[in-house]
């Protein structure tokens, strides 16, 4: 696992969209800011309430010079159920053999009621309009996740 460091070029990919659509995240570059987060299991708990952040935070994230691109192992048709469900307004991913999770180093070991086993940790990166790494996340609430990624990227320039 390489640990990425700021400043950086963002590790790029191309990956299928909820729609099965490619989607890659050379598409952005000089375009707009990148939140590429990284989140475990669509339709979980957690996972919505951080989702449903996001599709409310859209337009102050477009004021901002920024979109939100969502990568977890579900397959595309998970991927398109979330976002009906959940009415969601961006970018989900699928990264079915988690190999764009590798490439971020968010691919870990995990820990849950006393069983170990490999998964995604919730991770976050924010990517500037050159494709460099700014930020990133890897401590944070679900539930304020989007006021997190608001505050720093207005710090960009």
């Amino acid at each position: 696992m390489t640990a990425l460091k700021l400043g950086n070029m963002a590790p790029v990919f191309t990956l299928l969209n909820q729609a099965e659509e490619k989607v890659s995240l050379k598409d952005f570059r000089g375009k707009s800011a990148v939140v590429l987060y990284f989140y475990p299991k669509a339709m979980t708990p957690g996972c919505t309430v951080q989702a449903c952040g996001l599709r409310d935070s859209k337009k102050e994230l477009a004021k901002l010079g920024a979109v939100a691109l969502g990568i977890s192992p579900d397959p595309v048709k998970r991927l398109a159920k979330f976002e009906e469900k959940e009415n969601l307004n961006f970018v989900l991913l699928a990264d079915e053999d988690h190999s764009v999770a590798d490439k971020y180093g968010v691919w870990d070991l995990k820990k849950f009621m006393g069983r170990e086993y490999m998964g995604i940790v919730r991770t976050t990166f924010i990517i500037d309009k050159t494709g460099r790494l700014v930020h990133i996340m890897d401590k944070f609430k679900t539930k304020t996740h989007h006021d997190d990624v608001l505050e720093l990227l207005k710090d960009l320039p």
